[in-house]
């Protein structure tokens, strides 16, 4: 119970009672439980966006669920999207780049980063309705939260000083826990075509994580918010751009 409430706690701004607070140990082995709380919060926006879509158009409505998808989080991965942007993209040295993360000022690459992945959510999850759209809102934050779990596998913490992030290691068995959580709610939620999606936000993963290691060695806390994001838009791309019977 607790490694699931460490993980609630880390992910999101869900307030823990006192007495379920965490340490170290129960923090290492929350990373597993990652894609469960990414499923819960995709239940809660799912109902949220079904009952917005009472009362809003699906545009507004989209608008909506993807502040809330922000605010649960409070906005933890945005931020690192935008200091990743700002790092890699300043074509710097190993040092500076990392230096430059550090920074908590947000720069113009990590702005224009910002606003693009928000836009492209929004345009995305808006032009997906019917009984697919559901299934997207619930797999988004899944494919984000194992993305997590998938880069710390994959990577090495990058900063010698250490961090929040390096508390968890390096934990590749928690991959065989993410994974099937993963695939089981693609499946459920969207068949052939969630399977798609969750194959896709892997892939986009990986390769971003191939990217930090070129740039940095390895990972940091930025770079996991700005995988968390990256693999969030790849269910609604998959489901607005899917053509094919599920």
């Amino acid at each position: 119970m607790k490694p699931l409430l460490a993980a609630l706690q880390f992910l999101t701004i869900c307030p823990v009672p006192s007495r379920f607070q965490c340490g170290e140990q129960e923090l290492r082995r929350s990373v597993a439980f990652f894609p469960v709380v990414g499923l819960l919060l995709g239940g809660a926006l799912a109902a949220l966006d079904y009952g917005v879509g009472f009362v809003l158009p699906v545009l507004p409505a989209s608008v909506v669920v993807i502040i809330a998808m922000l605010v649960v989080s409070g906005a933890l991965h945005m931020d690192g999207l935008a200091d990743t942007a700002d790092g890699f993209l300043s074509s710097r040295k190993r040092e500076r780049i990392l230096e430059i993360m550090k920074d908590s000022r947000t720069g113009p690459m990590g702005a224009i980063a910002v606003v693009c992945v928000i836009v492209l959510k929004v345009a995305a999850l808006a032009s997906v309705g019917g009984a697919t759209r559901w299934a997207v809102v619930v797999l988004m934050p899944v494919a984000g939260r194992c993305a997590l779990v998938v880069q710390m596998s994959v990577l090495s913490y990058a900063r010698p000083e250490g961090g929040l992030a390096s508390a968890f290691g390096k934990p590749r068995w928690a991959v065989a826990v993410a994974l099937p959580v993963l695939l089981a709610t693609a499946w459920w939620t969207a068949r052939t075509m969630g399977l798609a999606a969750a194959g896709l936000s892997v892939l986009v993963t990986l390769l971003f994580s191939f990217w930090c290691r070129r740039k940095i060695g390895g990972f940091t806390g930025d770079t996991l918010g700005a995988a968390c994001e990256l693999a969030e838009i790849m269910p609604a791309l998959v489901a607005a751009g899917w053509r094919w019977p599920q």
